[in-house]
């Protein structure tokens, strides 16, 4: 008798087995891996770590998807007709300002490194968030992975029970594992408040139910994993491991905010931002290597100086009280926060009082993790336009991350098509961050 499963193809087995794991084990939790992509063996060649890393063991990346306008936030331009009404204040860093915006940043500047010599080559959103997490120029070909997949594949989990990457917001468009296995995509959170979801067994079923039908999808599984043993294959196995450990663990606790004290929750904003940054500050401790948040709005074709201040204002408060947070614990050293975004918005104001897509010039910022504070890095011209020292593309950044995070640039990991990648396409850190 021929076996069915042989007809399959990658995406039905994907459906199969996300309905085998609701079915049969009563949970959801097959997508923590992600949509498991196609991939070959791996070869790779070990060399050393750069020669400057630093000494980050975890990393909290905020993403400001939309790009963030580099001129009201952290590459104001006082006095210049393309800075509008924003006005800039004075920071704990000696002769570095800031947009008015951010006054809770400003008090913590001395932490912080600001790069505002930023250019990327992508000018749409969906290829320049591409682009900012994974360093390469999106391909219908193939899907890198992002930056939390790498450190993973890398340098590995800390945690036996916990995701080693995590994704918190409602951004669909992240790139994920890419081509590497699905162990290494980020584990999705929609809502930091919630916890971890399905992560329980439903009402009504019993430990030994649970059991029982885990052991009878096990048996039903067999010859199929025996037939078809390859790492698409086993990393289903993966991941139902995984869940299962997940569940019956004690630091699940970690997805629960509410163990924090309500001073705690309320400083950080009442808003899924702010509660997301939270949230990451708990999994970080919890030895979770590399968490995601992402905060959207930042797109202002229109109403630009109105709709700005509402997203710093939520941006200024989650990120001020997680740098005093981290630091207050003993953690920002051993915790690289990153502020990142696809692109800046033009200098010139349009008709609509609002800025366009401007990937020529922009802005991000690191933290902790070895960058040395208190410093701007790179710098535009008098009024935003141009980058006129210090040019850094996207890759270059990605590469001062993953040197804090002590990842090896040159290491290569091999795609399905034989095709060799490294971490930040072969692009070189900013030294004198560190």
């Amino acid at each position: 008798m021929s076996n069915p499963f042989t007809a399959f193809d990658d995406v039905s087995r994907r459906e199969f087995a996300a309905i085998a794991a609701k079915t049969f084990l009563g949970v959801g939790l097959l997508p923590v891996t992600g949509a498991l992509p196609a991939f070959g063996d791996e070869s790779e060649k070990k060399t050393k770590t750069p020669a400057v890393t630093g000494t980050a063991k975890n990393c909290i990346y905020l993403y400001m998807s939309g790009g963030m306008t580099h001129l009201d936030t952290l590459d104001p331009k006082p006095g210049a007709e393309t800075q509008g009404p924003v006005e800039t204040i004075d920071t704990s860093a000696a002769g570095v300002q800031i947009s008015e915006y951010l006054p809770q940043l400003a008090r913590h500047m001395d932490k912080a490194a600001i790069v505002r010599s930023l250019s990327s080559t992508q000018g749409a959103h969906d290829r320049g968030q591409y682009l900012m997490r994974t360093s390469y120029t999106a391909r219908g070909t193939i899907r890198h992975p992002g930056m939390g997949a790498w450190v993973l594949r890398l340098s590995g989990r800390t945690s036996e029970s916990l995701p080693g990457n995590v994704r918190i917001g409602s951004d669909s468009r992240h790139p994920g594992a890419g081509f590497m296995e699905a162990r290494f995509a980020p584990l999705p959170i929609g809502d930091p408040a919630a916890g971890l979801q399905n992560s329980r067994l439903p009402r009504g079923t019993t430990t030994p139910d649970f059991e029982k039908r885990l052991s009878l999808s096990n048996q039903f599984d067999a010859g199929f994993r025996a037939k078809f043993d390859q790492k698409q294959v086993r990393s289903y196995t993966d991941a139902y491991d995984s869940a299962i450990r997940l569940m019956s663990s004690e630091e699940l606790e970690a997805f629960n905010i509410y163990r924090e004290p309500e001073p705690v929750r309320q400083a950080y904003g009442d808003d899924r931002f702010g509660q997301g940054c939270l949230l990451a500050r708990r999994l970080i401790e919890n030895d979770v290597r590399f968490v995601e948040v992402s905060l959207g709005g930042w797109d202002t074709h229109q109403g630009n100086f109105t709709r700005v201040p509402e997203r710093t204002t939520i941006l200024d408060q989650a990120l001020g009280t997680l740098l005093s947070d981290l630091s207050d614990r003993g953690l920002l050293e051993e915790t690289l926060v990153v502020l990142a975004t696809e692109f800046g918005r033009t200098p010139r104001i349009n008709q609509n009082q609002g800025r366009d897509h401007y990937p020529r010039a922009f802005s991000c910022l690191l933290a902790g993790g070895g960058i040395r504070g208190g410093q701007v890095y790179g710098s535009t011209d008098e009024t935003g336009e141009d980058v006129a020292d210090g040019f850094t593309e996207v890759p270059g950044f990605n590469a001062t991350i993953a040197s804090a995070l002590s990842l090896p640039l040159k290491q290569k990991v091999v795609s399905a098509s034989r095709r060799p990648f490294t971490v930040a396409n072969k692009a070189e850190p900013i030294t004198e961050l560190f």
